[in-house]
């Protein structure tokens, strides 16, 4: 079953792309959750937990990290679950953050800081 950890990252990912993304976003990018495929909510859910546990783990202040670091974490992380669950992705689909378009770089890194964001909410609980 997937939760909020999964929604959470979900919900940043369309925010990110209706803010950078060039011009119409393809459908599929702004899927909502309950239409996302299954491979993905799993997919999503798991990036979450790996970078809450990064967070967690105190391996740096990830308030130094700069956006381009948390970006590339999280396409790091993202890449994994590609190769899981898809046998012979795209080269796109795992190509290495440099080759990434802008819009998606900032969107990643969007992604680290609502994960952040989301994990000092429930501390504060």
């Amino acid at each position: 079953m997937h939760d909020d950890r999964g929604r959470i990252f979900r919900q940043a990912w369309i925010d990110g792309v209706n803010t950078h993304y060039p011009g119409e976003p393809k459908a599929s990018y702004i899927t909502p959750w309950d239409d996302t495929p299954e491979w993905e909510k799993s997919s999503a859910t798991a990036v979450f937990d790996q970078v809450r546990a990064f967070i967690e783990a105190g391996a740096a202040n990830t308030a130094t990290l700069s956006r381009d670091q948390k970006s590339r974490f999280v396409a790091v992380c993202w890449i994994v679950q590609i190769y899981r669950h898809i046998p012979n992705p795209k080269p796109g689909y795992v190509a290495d953050w440099e080759q990434l378009p802008e819009w998606q770089q900032k969107t990643d890194a969007d992604i680290f800081e609502a994960i952040e964001r989301s994990l000092l909410k429930s501390s504060a609980d």
